[in-house]
């Protein structure tokens, strides 16, 4: 439950004894309907008045006076020789970013324990005040980076104030956090000289505290990433703060990564790897005249609050775990001169307390699973107050938990028994036609409630196995989610699912919950036996195939969907009956799942006779053979876009003023490409499709109910769970043509690889998904295995990277998926700010497009692609996705010519067949 931010006049003060003599103190009164970007123009530098709708905000200078109160005192007491903290308690506030949780798990590690995060309106003035000084329950605090700017009160929320009374707790703002710093100081908030997102830069320092053991200057090997459209005013910048880094406002280097280079940012951030193209003015780093720096930190000069404005936490910044080892060390020397005796007693119990309540916050609805009934604050007293049993009490719930998971239990009293058969077919693959065989063979002559996982491009080791299916024994189902009216505009519709069995008979209900919520209690619900599945070499054993929509961000803290979908939000099959093939190794396997009360051998004996039936038939070639035209394109052959050259451009432009003004990092901005059909032959589509353009991660899925069919070339993994919890994103960032020769191939590949603008995409979106897998793995765990790989396929080249991490056990496989949908490779960064924005300059719903095709295992594993590459057939019209990243390199008319590219095989493969 969000808390309203309660900031009385009374409040805005500043204490005389740090000699602090004027500050940007104006803070919001109330929040505003209406959020508009705030900043000072570099050439214009003067007090800041914006106006907005129901609010105005104006900044001025004022002096004022804090008395010391009875809390405060009680925290710092005469100062004691105290031993080294064995474990240091951090405070996150969250500025609603998508980097927050690498500093999770950066911290995780280096302080010994994992923070507690908060997002910057959970909490007010006195309720922050009480577990700072009442409950001495942190040791430092930590502000995150953001969208927005420190001088527009919605964007930052309680850190002004914060930063403005903790004058005796130590603070590391990152990013807008460090220009909060500044901006709460009088330091003036301008433009920078250019927006800098996912690109780094050479920094040189003064050496202080907070760089300790760090290089400066140029060719030191200190690299950093910057994200940020806006700066502090160097020239701005008071007497009580001093600069202790900066780079030169020319000063940017593109990565280039090394094929396998195994960086892991929580376990170590890159050391000084020759992995970097220098592309700095000679005049750069050491010696760089005052005027053409761009301020990188900021210190006080009697708090211990300190500020960097580059990304410690990203993938590829060098040294970033030692500046987060460096506040800890800094956090322990100032409270082994501060800190009483009497507070360091009450370490461990609140330590304990507090520990509550960050699980709380990671578990459950992913950070924000407090009802409506119950605060933050009322969680927290809980937990401080005394009721210290609640973590025997947990810590003995979770041990039970795993125990009953580890032997097939679990505490529902609706759980179903689950039972699996398989038979092995050693070599049968190849022998009956591969995938295509098979899949025609046994399912092409009734393709309704059909699927077909197709990993149709193996090469490369990218993809292993294939899944199919079509309507099956008695645990079949046909789920259909719809999201209601109201969902539409607020998070927490709900909506409508029509469940078909495989009788025929529908059921109809409201989830007031969403489906998100359904799906984990369904998964939840299964009893199996993990021997039951030894020996087979791959996850999917049976459960529910199909897909979630792009709207179901509504259902992962996303305020709105200003569109709705004219496909359903999810469908789904469960899918007791399966065919896999291991195309590594030739083999078939027949899968069938039942009740444990019921014994199913019909099918596998069937399915079986018809495999071995297919030998030497001609059904291996007997797929019909469709002419292919001499040419098409999506615009000569009736494809209509929904926006014009002209209107994407102009779309373009406006993503590009956004990130101008510090809105967002990076815009993927999308468009929808359509054409009526009449009698296509879908299944001919997919197949022509799978040939002509095959995909790890391709898929045709039919659902004849809803007058729809799928057919997808998906290069892009989203997300994957596998049985030893290990989870695993692969996005693509970075897209160019083929070449028409062998050398000019090899010459635009190269051309990509080395791009810095696709470097910076692909950067960003490592590291969001970072933050993502961060919220659900474990603290260490996440790691980047490859990073700006370039794949080649039939048409483009893709620029990919592979993210990894360990499950935490208390997290759930729909758990997982939230916290990372939709993948930030369709969205931007900072994703909930860039979804809003996209929001409202897409004209229609993405519908299917941007969400996910894949598998729920029953026993909890799944991996889902990127609905990317994808035809959508549905009531009478053949529909195609496309779009692009859009960050400060972005060149509009380029911008329009990837988006036409990525088009170009799905409607190629339309007009073969119309």
């Amino acid at each position: 439950m969000n808390l309203a931010l309660r900031l009385l006049p009374s409040e805005l003060t500043c204490p005389t004894s740090e000699d602090i003599q004027y500050a940007n103190v104006n803070f919001l009164l109330s929040k505003p309907s209406v959020r508009v970007a705030c900043f000072i123009k570099k050439d214009d530098v003067q007090p800041l008045n914006c106006d907005r709708k129901n609010v105005t905000i104006s900044c001025q200078l004022m002096h004022s006076h804090l008395e010391e109160s009875s809390k405060r005192k009680k925290r710092l007491q005469v100062p004691l020789p105290l031993q080294k903290l064995d474990f240091v308690r951090t405070l996150l506030i969250d500025n609603y970013d998508s980097y927050t949780y690498n500093i999770y798990q950066e911290l995780s590690v280096v302080n010994g324990v994992p923070p507690v995060v908060i997002q910057n309106d959970d909490w007010t003035w006195e309720e922050l005040s009480h577990y700072l000084y009442e409950e001495n329950a942190f040791d430092n605090i930590v502000i995150s980076p953001g969208p927005g700017s420190p001088a527009c009160p919605q964007d930052i929320g309680i850190c002004l104030q914060l930063l403005h009374k903790c004058w005796d707790i130590p603070v590391l703002g990152v990013c807008l956090g460090h220009q909060a710093l500044g901006y709460v100081h009088g330091a003036h908030i301008v433009h920078a000289p250019e927006p800098i997102h996912g690109r780094l830069s050479e920094v040189e320092h003064s050496g202080c505290e907070l760089f300790h053991g760090i290089p400066s200057g140029r060719n030191s090997g200190f690299k950093v990433v910057r994200y940020h459209s806006l700066v502090i005013d160097s020239e701005s910048l008071p007497e009580v703060l001093i600069p202790i880094a900066w780079t030169s406002s020319s000063n940017t280097l593109p990565f280039v990564g090394a094929k396998d280079h195994n960086i892991s940012n929580a376990l170590g951030t890159q050391t000084e790897q020759n992995v970097f193209v220098d592309s700095c003015s000679p005049k750069a780093g050491n010696g760089t005249p005052r005027s053409s720096r761009v301020l990188m930190g900021i210190k006080h000069c009697t708090r211990p609050h300190y500020g960097v404005q580059f990304h410690p936490e990203s993938v590829a910044t060098c040294h970033g775990s030692q500046i987060f080892k460096n506040f800890r060390d800094i956090t322990n020397e100032y409270w082994l001169r501060y800190k009483s005796s009497q507070s360091r007693e009450k370490r461990a119990h609140s330590y304990a307390h507090m520990q509550v309540s960050s699980a709380s916050r990671h578990c459950g609805d992913l950070h924000r699973s407090i009802s409506s009934e119950t605060s933050t604050v009322d969680q927290l007293n809980k937990v401080v107050n005394g009721h210290r049993h609640m973590v025997d009490d947990n810590a003995e719930k979770t041990r039970l938990e795993k125990c009953n998971v580890a032997n097939g239990h679990h505490a529902r009293t609706d759980r179903k028994c689950l039972k699996l058969k398989w038979r092995k077919c050693t070599h049968l693959a190849s022998q009956v036609g591969g995938a295509k065989g098979i899949f025609c063979g046994l399912f092409g002559h009734e393709t309704e409630n059909t699927f077909w996982l197709d990993s149709s491009s193996t090469e490369k080791g990218r993809a292993r196995f294939s899944f199919m299916g079509g309507k099956g024994g008695s645990l079949w189902k046909h789920l259909t989610f719809r999201l209601s009216d109201q969902s539409d505009r607020c998070s927490k519709g709900g909506g409508y699912l029509s469940m078909e069995n495989c009788q025929g008979s529908t059921e109809t209900r409201f989830l007031e919950e969403g489906f998100f919520d359904f799906l984990n209690k369904e998964l939840q619900s299964y009893h199996y036996d993990e021997k039951d599945y030894e020996g087979l070499p791959f996850d999917f054993h049976g459960g529910y195939v199909g897909y979630i929509g792009y709207n179901l961000k509504s259902e992962c803290c996303v305020t709105s969907n200003r569109n709705k979908s004219k496909t359903p939000d999810a469908c789904f099959f469960f899918a007791d009956n399966l065919i896999a093939i291991d195309h590594k190794n030739d083999n078939v396997y027949i899968l069938a799942i039942h009740e444990e009360s019921s014994s199913m051998t019909q099918w596998l004996d069937d399915a079986e006779e018809k495999l071995l039936n297919l030998y030497g038939s001609e059904i291996m070639g007997s797929e019909k053979q469709y002419p292919h035209p001499l040419t098409c394109s999506s615009q000569k052959v009736g494809f209509a876009a929904e926006k014009s050259r002209e209107q994407y451009i102009k779309d373009v432009k406006k993503c590009l003023e956004y990130i101008k003004d510090g809105e967002s990092y990076e815009l993927c901005l999308t468009n929808q490409m359509r054409k009526p059909i009449k009698n296509l032959d879908s299944l001919g589509l997919y197949l022509h499709l799978r040939e002509r353009n095959p995909a790890p991660y391709a898929a045709w899925l039919n659902f004849p109910k809803e007058d729809l069919c799928i057919c997808c070339s998906s290069p892009e993994r989203f997300l994957q769970l596998d049985r030893n919890d290990i989870l695993e994103a692969k996005p693509i960032k970075g897209t160019i043509a083929r070449g028409a020769t062998a050398e000019e191939d090899e010459r635009l590949k190269l051309k990509l690889q080395l791009s810095e603008k696709d470097q910076a995409e692909n950067l960003m979106i490592v590291d969001l998904l970072r933050n993502d897998l961060g919220r659900v793995c474990d603290p260490g765990s996440v790691h980047v295995p490859r990073l700006m790989d370039v794949e080649s396929y039939a048409t483009v080249h893709t620029m990919v990277s592979t993210i990894r991490g360990k499950k935490r056990s208390d997290a759930s496989a729909v758990d997982c998926v939230k916290a990372a949908f939709p993948g930030g490779s369709m969205t931007g960064a900072p994703k909930l700010r860039s979804m809003e924005l996209l929001d409202s300059i897409e004209s229609c719903s993405r519908g299917i497009y941007s969400g996910c095709i894949g598998f729920f295992s029953y026993n909890q594993t799944f991996d889902l692609n990127i609905v990317i590459r994808t035809v959508i057939i549905h009531d009478g019209e053949a529909s195609i996705g496309a779009g692009g990243a859009i960050v400060s390199l972005s060149n509009p008319e380029d911008e329009y010519k990837e988006m036409i590219l990525k088009t170009k095989a799905p409607a190629k493969a339309v007009l073969d067949f119309e």
